[in-house]
């Protein structure tokens, strides 16, 4: 893999993981490396994705432990 492909993934993974210091690190890394704000923005978009997916899931395990009314008071 390639440094380009390796700091996409980076920010995927930073944006998936709400890791708002990372993303800056990684964004810098994919300025010096002449990547696109559209490349990054598709990898971010990857990660969120990932991450709603983990955020429903999680809700969905808490409301099956909780009840629906414990969860929906957050």
């Amino acid at each position: 893999m390639d440094e380009r492909m390796k700091e996409l993934v980076a920010m995927g993974a930073a944006a998936a993981a709400n890791c708002h210091p990372c993303m800056d690190y990684h964004l810098g890394k994919c300025d010096e490396l002449g990547i696109s704000r559209d490349e990054v923005s598709e990898a971010v978009k990857v990660g969120l994705m990932v991450n709603h997916g983990a955020e429903r899931a999680i809700r969905k395990k808490a409301r099956a432990l909780l009840g629906e009314s414990m969860v929906e008071a957050a």
